[in-house]
């Protein structure tokens, strides 16, 4: 009676369905839940607010077979970034609000925001420090927010108290090697002050989505504590 929507990884630009594999089967087997993914649109082609609308019409096909209480969204990278998303998208537009929420390898602000992306640059060989005199990080996106502002609560709702306000209980992952490690603890204090529980799990010496190397003990205990967190949350 529950059910998971998995949001995959790629910069809003590919990740489908290799990734989207990657994230969901290791999860399903797991948890013994049924997992959706979501082949939402990407760039180049499309632009934001594609891809969230595209969550939230799979959403409102589930509640129909679902309670939202019994259903969870999750993703890694630009898929975690799409959960936060979706989580401030829901009670926007007149639907109710998922049961818990899993904002992996992200935050609910862009990617390039914060120190992490300078530092980690030098530190995890995922993604290279910005280039010298850059204001910000490069947009790896091919485009998928040109002509947004990038505070927009619909596309980086950690800086809208009110917004997260409406948010399910969260779990946000990251390491101390990953670029997205400072918009995850930005997210997780940010969502703690909107008074929403949220659990913040940052793994030492890890990378972006360490949650994908199963073959590491870190690896592995963090997708256990992704199971575990939406067990005891979809009600």
């Amino acid at each position: 009676d529950r059910v998971l929507i998995n949001l995959h990884g790629g910069a809003f630009c590919v990740g489908w369905d290799g990734i989207a594999r990657l994230e969901s089967i290791p999860i399903a087997a797991l948890a013994k839940m049924r997992i959706i993914s979501v082949n939402y649109r990407m760039a180049p082609e499309h632009r934001h607010p594609a891809g969230v609308e595209d969550v939230a019409a799979v959403y409102a096909a589930l509640l129909e077979d679902y309670a939202p209480g019994h259903i969870g969204i999750f993703g890694g990278s630009a898929g975690g970034n799409l959960a936060a998303q979706a989580a401030a998208w829901l009670p926007a537009h007149g639907l109710p609000q998922a049961g818990a929420v899993g904002i992996l390898g992200a935050g609910g602000a862009p990617f390039g925001w914060g120190e992490s992306a300078w530092v980690t640059g030098y530190t995890d060989g995922s993604f290279p420090p910005p280039p010298p005199g850059a204001s910000e990080a490069e947009d790896i996106t091919k485009g998928y927010f040109d002509g947004w502002d990038m505070k927009d609560a619909s596309i980086s709702p950690a800086f809208h108290l009110d917004v997260l306000a409406k948010f399910p209980p969260t779990l946000i992952l990251t390491g101390t090697r990953a670029l997205d490690m400072s918009p995850a603890i930005f997210t997780n204090s940010q969502l703690l002050k909107a008074g929403v529980r949220s659990t913040l799990v940052v793994g030492e010496g890890m990378g972006h989505c360490f949650h994908y190397q199963l073959n590491v003990p870190e690896g592995r205990d963090a997708c256990d504590l992704i199971v575990r967190f939406f067990r005891e949350n979809l009600a």
